[in-house]
């Protein structure tokens, strides 16, 4: 059987390296540096109800399907999860570009104002465009770790964001972009207060404990 190519080996190798980067992130961050998992969640979009049916001139409920119609605003929510402590920042936004990224990454500066910060993300065009490179120029704390390709499960906000859609978007439905941004705001300070540490990889069995066994003799 013939060997793959010389440059699949490279391509796999390189994937190897990233991930081998992010795992590394985790469990052996350098020292005096914060570690950020960073991901948009979205778009949601907010939905416009009709008036309920009311009542006939009988006094009889009008049976009518409730009907609805999804409204022209979309938000995107922006999300990093700081991994030592699970503290987490998210913004709303109504797009997702690199202005708004950018507005995003100064609030996670803000909110980490000591030592160096690694974000780890993907590898999205608004997180690597000229615009915020340029942008990153003047922030020099600030360094991206991209992850590879297909392994979002190396990013620990993905996690995240399965809590807080049970806290913010479960079963709920929005009117306009201001009540997203509100339940986003709601949700995040809830999250923030039961925070714990998110440690990678698969936690350790409890310990077994010997049942006692008592054998009565008659």
């Amino acid at each position: 059987m013939a060997s793959p190519p010389v440059l699949d080996q490279q391509q796999g190798s390189g994937v190897r390296r990233k991930r081998t980067r992010i795992v590394e992130l985790y469990t052996a961050p350098p020292a005096n540096t914060t570690v950020i998992c960073a991901d948009e969640l979205g778009p949601v979009v907010p939905r416009t109800f009709p008036p309920a049916p009311g009542w006939s001139p009988d006094g009889h409920r009008v049976k009518a399907p409730l009907d609805y119609a999804r409204g022209p605003e979309k938000t995107w929510v922006y999300g990093a999860l700081r991994v030592t402590d699970g503290q987490a920042v998210t913004m709303t936004a109504a797009s997702r570009n690199s202005a708004s990224y950018q507005k995003f990454l100064a609030q996670v500066e803000k909110a980490n104002p000591r030592g160096k910060i690694v974000v780890i993300t993907d590898n999205l065009s608004s997180h690597n465009s000229v615009s915020t490179r340029e942008w990153l120029a003047g922030h020099q704390r600030i360094d991206h770790a991209f992850i590879p390709v297909g392994a979002c499960w190396l990013n620990l906000q993905e996690g995240w964001w399965r809590i807080f859609r049970r806290h913010a978007l479960a079963g709920a439905s929005f009117a306009t972009a201001n009540d997203i941004a509100y339940v986003t705001g709601n949700a995040t300070a809830q999250l923030n207060r039961q925070a714990r540490p998110w440690i990678w990889g698969r936690p350790l069995p409890p310990p077994r404990r010997l049942r006692r066994r008592f054998v009565y003799t008659l």
